[in-house]
């Protein structure tokens, strides 16, 4: 597998909960090095199962993972401070002032204490957080938190970041800034892997996107390709949008029963 094409690469990935739940079921995927990666699907298809797989925070059943062009290995320390990772629910340490917080960040990440300074000033004036840099984080708004999660995540200048819906429950301001610095990272030549059900801004964002289902890769391809993608060969279906392409491959994996009393 080629290091220079693809950043990450995911063949026959599998994991079942104790529940008995299979929440990835032989997905498979490549990631574009610096691309901005839209991956798409319905609530419970196994976008999170997947990045927290590769965020090392659970294991595989089955399948391989390279990463860097090399086998991942959840417990490598390398390959994870090449990666900066906004999860779900962002861990952080809400007692901290967001400079306290970053300082502490870069401190983890090895940095030397002058860049460590720096970085966090310039951070701070990138997201626009001077003004609340010496509140504590816990009085923060949730954009406002989501934007020191993100910057805690690039502050190491990862060459890989996977970001878990960074723009669910905030403003429009705030997640217009978040677009243009992920747009800006990807011009420096990060690679930005992003999971979001806002569907037109992944369509406007993002330069490639994977839609799965129930732990399955049903589609890949360029956001370019989209408006003229045939559903199948023989189909000469297109799309005006991701949107109608996504309800379209989904609504038949998804039959919904009518209402009995409507």
């Amino acid at each position: 597998m080629s290091d220079s094409l693809n950043i990450l690469e995911i063949e026959g990935l599998c994991k079942t909960y104790e529940s008995g739940h299979r929440a990835i079921d032989g997905l498979t995927l490549r990631v574009p090095r610096g691309s901005i990666f839209g991956f798409l699907g319905l609530n419970g298809a196994g976008k999170t199962s997947t990045i927290r797989i590769v965020a090392g925070l659970s294991q595989r059943d089955a399948g391989t993972i390279h990463l860097f062009g090399a086998d991942f290995d959840s417990l490598d320390s390398f390959h994870k401070t090449r990666i900066g990772f906004v999860l779900d629910e962002p861990l952080y340490f809400d007692w901290m002032t967001a400079a306290a917080y970053l300082e502490f960040v870069g401190v983890m990440y090895g940095l030397a204490p002058d860049d460590v300074r720096l970085r966090t000033q310039e951070l701070l004036d990138f997201f626009d957080l001077r003004e609340m840099s010496e509140e504590i984080i816990a009085n923060y708004s949730t954009g406002m938190k989501k934007k020191v999660s993100l910057a805690a995540a690039i502050i190491h200048k990862p060459e890989l970041i996977i970001l878990d819906e960074p723009l669910e429950g905030i403003d429009a301001l705030a997640a217009n800034a978040i677009k243009e610095s992920l747009t800006y990272m990807a011009s420096k030549g990060a690679t930005v892997f992003i999971t979001s059900h806002v569907l037109d801004t992944i369509e406007r964002l993002c330069t490639d996107l994977a839609i799965i289902h129930q732990g399955k890769t049903i589609l890949q391809c360029r956001t370019s390709d989209i408006r003229s993608l045939a559903k199948r060969e023989l189909m000469q279906t297109t799309y005006a949008s991701l949107e109608e392409l996504f309800v379209d491959l989904l609504s038949g994996h998804s039959p919904k029963q009518k209402l009995s009393w409507i």
